[in-house]
C-alpha cells in the first residue's frame, strides 16, 4: 500500500466541482436512445442513476444548510419514484430539457455542494447513514458518488468512464481507511464501492466508507 502524506489530500469544493466535471465531460452528447439502457450492473436506467447523482449532491448540500446539522436526521423533503424498481429521489429532470438539461441539474448541485463545504466551519458535523461527518468527508462523498456513478452510467452509454486518479487517491484517503491501493487508485476505488473484482479481490458485495472526521497531529 503507498504510504500516503495526507497533508496533500484534502478534499474540498474544489474536488467536487473536478468531479463533477469529469461527469459532464464523459457524459457529454451521448445519443438520447442510451439513457433508457442499465447503468452498468444497476438496476436502474442511465437517467435514473444521472437523476439520484444530483439528488445525492442536493442532499448532502442541504445538511450544512440548517443551524444545527445534527439536530435533524434528515431534511425531510417528500421523496418519490418514477417506477418502482427506480431510485426514490427529490430531484427529477425535466425530460423535455433532455439528458442536456439533466446534466446541467447535476452541475448546479454539485456546485450548491462545493460551495457550501468550503463556507462551513470545518468542526461542523452533519449526519449521514455510515455516521456523522464533516464537510470534508461530505466533499469526499459527493467525489465518490459522482465518479463511481458516472462509470455507471458510462457503461451502459458505451463511454470510458474510469475515474481521475488524483481524486479516486483522495476519496480512498478520507473515506476507505481500510483499503490497501493496488494496482491504480482508480481501479481500488472502483473495487472498493463494489464495482470490478480481481483474481487476488472478489467483487466486493458489502461495502461502506468511513466518514468520520480523520485526526490530525
Amino acid at each position: 500500500m503507498p504510504d500516503f502524506d495526507d497533508s496533500d489530500v484534502l478534499v474540498s469544493g474544489e474536488h467536487v466541482r473536478e468531479a463533477v466535471a469529469h461527469c459532464l465531460t464523459t457524459l457529454a452528447d451521448v445519443p438520447s436512445d442510451r439513457w433508457g439502457a442499465p447503468a452498468g450492473d444497476l438496476e436502474w436506467t442511465c437517467w435514473e442513476t444521472l437523476e439520484h447523482l444530483a439528488d445525492d449532491l442536493l442532499t448532502y448540500a442541504l445538511r450544512f444548510g440548517l443551524a444545527d446539522p445534527m439536530g435533524a436526521g434528515r431534511v425531510p423533503l417528500r421523496l418519490s419514484r418514477d417506477r418502482a424498481e427506480g431510485p426514490e429521489n427529490v430531484v427529477f429532470g425535466d425530460a423535455a430539457a433532455g439528458a442536456e438539461g439533466l446534466l446541467t441539474v447535476v452541475e448546479a448541485c454539485g456546485g450548491l455542494l462545493a460551495t457550501v463545504v468550503d463556507n462551513t466551519a470545518p468542526t461542523v458535523l452533519a449526519p449521514h447513514v455510515f455516521g456523522a461527518s464533516d464537510p470534508e468527508g461530505f466533499a469526499a462523498m459527493g467525489v465518490v458518488e459522482t465518479l463511481v456513478h458516472t462509470y455507471d452510467i458510462a457503461r451502459g452509454v458505451g463511454r470510458d468512464g474510469v475515474p481521475p486518479e488524483d481524486l479516486s487517491r483522495r476519496a480512498l484517503v478520507r473515506l476507505f481507511p481500510d483499503v490497501p491501493v493496488t494496482d491504480s487508485a482508480s481501479s481500488t476505488l472502483l473495487w472498493a464501492t463494489g464495482r470490478l473484482e480481481t483474481a487476488e479481490r472478489p467483487r466486493r458485495s458489502d461495502w461502506r466508507w468511513y466518514g468520520a472526521p480523520r485526526r490530525h497531529g
